[in-house]
């Protein structure tokens, strides 16, 4: 697949060495020679230099060829116009960031698309949903509902607490469990395990189950880990993340928001009336304690600072918070942060990955999920007729080795797959791929 990507902030650059990795033909454009230089040396892309909302950079870019444009420029009216231009220049998709929620609401959007924008995304919107869904699941490091909830990917560390350890995954099939969930992928350390039945279960190990939405709940409890009801939550930086958590959560908890900036803080004490601003540098620990932080029950970093919210996080731990959240943009601290206690890693390129991975699928993919701590992505498929995954059981069909069939959706009914599963058109199938195999899951389903 062609793709044209403009815009190589940190986030341009991850999909341009993500998507490059897959095998697609990429083009990127920016004004920065120096970002485009060293962005070259990384991967196996071309680089065009410009103003990505001319007509001659984007023809020179390739536009008319491309099956894809991708605008990820900080501005967005930028975004927007050179998306429109792309389109109307030939491009068959056409796709936006933007920063303002109201492009999003059902209305407005058909306008986008009468313009020729295919789709629009906000991340920070898509991560601010994401935590607030993980607090009201306190036991997991990351919750996924899949088919409208039928199927969930629950995702937990294993305390020393927990009934798994010492166990083999085949002791799960000999008491029946295999029929809530299936466990997918074991991440121990940097390594991404796909099981087997021999395969033992170890203090720390982070547990990927696909779950039934009836057996989520009892599934969360073999971390060994108590669910925690969150009534108190404070949040350290007022950015969009966390405007967007205070605004969905302020009228089901207590929040207290701290912003070290003080013009900002005021500007937020008038747009959210129920949660408390406190104008104070959330490194300062003494000042955090007497905010009452060890008293929360739940506590969110998302600063600008990825350093900064790992050493608050960490911080919070340490005094007995409960449930700590952080957000985490540079890529090589995210194993780290998971190592050293923080519960859930928040990652703006993981969540916008998620979103536009499933442009590049030659099938038709319902959802896709980028996991933090993990290589992998969860993807859902609808099975076309006439598919190669309708005409065997699933142990027979041969997927690759670092592929699994976690769950199946037939109408409103859920089910585990196991090997005897068979697969019919038009069924919905949450699929565990390790990212060499991605290419190839959807041919069994397209």
């Amino acid at each position: 697949m062609k793709i044209v990507i403009s815009g190589i902030g940190e986030m341009g650059s991850h999909l341009a060495r993500m998507l490059s990795g897959n095998g697609h033909d990429i083009t990127v454009i920016d004004k920065d020679t120096k970002a485009l230089s060293e962005l070259s040396s990384l991967a196996d892309l071309i680089t065009v230099e410009g103003d990505t909302t001319t007509f001659a950079v984007l023809r020179k870019a390739g536009v008319r060829r491309c099956d894809l444009f991708i605008a990820v420029n900080h501005e967005e009216t930028q975004n927007i116009l050179s998306a429109m231009m792309a389109k109307q220049l030939g491009a068959k998709k056409s796709i936006a960031r933007i920063d303002n929620t109201e492009y999003l609401e059902p209305n407005n959007k058909e306008m986008f698309i009468d313009l020729g924008i295919d789709y629009l995304f906000y991340p920070e919107k898509v991560a601010a949903r994401e935590v607030a869904n993980l607090l009201g699941h306190t036991s997991t490091t990351d919750y996924v509902d899949f088919s409208n909830g039928l199927l969930s990917l629950v995702v937990f560390k294993l305390e020393p607490t927990s009934p798994l350890i010492g166990r083999k995954l085949a002791d799960l099939a000999a008491d029946g469990s295999i029929a809530e969930f299936r466990v997918v992928a074991i991440t121990r350390g940097v390594q991404t395990i796909i099981p087997s039945g021999q395969d033992d279960f170890l203090e720390g190990d982070t547990v990927y189950a696909i779950s039934r939405k009836d057996a989520a709940r009892g599934v969360m409890e073999l971390s060994g880990q108590k669910s925690v009801e969150v009534k108190s939550l404070m949040i350290l930086g007022g950015s969009r993340i966390g405007v967007r958590v205070a605004n969905e959560l302020q009228d089901e908890m207590d929040i207290k928001m701290v912003e070290y900036n003080g013009e900002k803080a005021f500007r937020l004490a008038e747009e959210l009336d129920k949660t408390l601003i406190i104008h104070e540098d959330g490194r300062n620990l003494d000042a955090m304690i007497e905010e009452g932080l060890p008293q929360m029950d739940a506590f969110l970093a998302v600063t600008g600072r990825s350093e900064t919210n790992i050493l608050a996080a960490m911080q919070a731990k340490r005094l007995g918070v409960k449930r700590v959240i952080a957000e985490v943009e540079n890529l090589n601290y995210i194993s780290m942060a998971e190592s050293v206690g923080i519960d859930t890693i928040i990652n703006k390129k993981r969540v916008t990955a998620s979103n536009i991975f499933r442009f590049t699928m030659s099938t038709d993919v319902q959802a896709i999920r980028c996991l933090s701590g993990s290589e992998a992505e969860v993807l859902e498929f609808i099975v076309k007729p006439n598919s190669p995954a309708t005409k065997n059981l699933v142990k027979d069909m041969r997927l690759p080795n670092d592929v699994i069939i976690g769950g199946v959706v037939r109408g409103d009914k859920a089910f585990i797959a196991v090997g005897d599963t068979k697969i019919v058109a038009y069924d919905r199938v949450v699929v565990f791929s390790m990212p060499e195999s991605i290419s190839k899951v959807g041919e069994f389903f397209n």
